[in-house]
C-alpha cells in the first residue's frame, strides 16, 4: 500500500514558491491516487500534468502499481483548505454551521481565523436588508460555491 504521506511529501515538494496549493489526498485500498491542487487563479491542465509527472517519476510501479489522477477540487466539492476560501472571496456560498442550519450569501473578509457572509434578508414581503453573519472556522460543518448560469 502506497503511504499517503509519501505522497503528501511529493505533492509539496513541486508545489512550493508555485502558487499551487494541496486540497486534498486521497489513497483507495486498490492504490487509487487522488491528489486535487488549486490556485488562486484555478489550476491549468499543463500545471495538473507537471505535477503527475513528478508524482509518477517518484514512484516505482515495479515495486507497487497504483492509478494516479491529479485535478482541481471541482466546484461542486466543498472546501477543505482556507486557500478555497481565499481563492471564493465575493462568490456566492452556501454555509451549513455545525447544527446543520443553512446560509446563502456572498464570501466577505476571509482572515485565518473565519470569515463573514453577506446576505440579503426579506423583511414584510418584498423589503430587503443586507445583513452579515461572521464565522469562525470551527463552527463551520460545510461551505460550497452556488454555481449560478447567466
Amino acid at each position: 500500500m502506497i503511504d499517503k504521506n509519501k505522497i503528501e511529501k511529493l505533492v509539496n515538494e513541486f508545489i512550493t514558491g508555485t502558487g499551487i496549493f494541496l486540497v486534498a489526498v486521497k489513497l483507495s485500498s486498490a492504490n487509487r491516487i487522488t491528489v486535487l491542487a488549486d490556485t488562486l487563479n484555478g489550476i491549468t491542465i499543463d500545471e495538473c500534468a507537471a505535477l503527475h509527472r513528478h508524482i509518477e517519476k517518484s514512484l516505482d510501479r515495479d515495486v507497487e502499481d497504483f492509478e494516479l489522477q491529479v485535478s482541481s477540487p471541482g466546484l461542486d466539492m466543498p472546501f477543505v483548505v482556507i486557500e478555497q476560501y481565499y481563492k471564493n472571496e465575493g462568490r456566492r456560498v452556501e454555509v451549513v454551521d455545525n447544527e446543520e442550519t443553512k446560509f446563502s450569501g456572498l464570501l466577505r473578509n476571509v482572515t485565518s481565523g473565519g470569515f463573514e457572509l453577506e446576505t440579503e434578508v426579506k423583511i414584510k414581503g418584498k423589503t430587503k436588508e443586507i445583513k452579515e453573519f461572521s464565522f469562525n472556522f470551527d463552527q463551520v460543518k460545510s461551505t460550497r460555491v452556488i454555481l449560478t448560469i447567466k
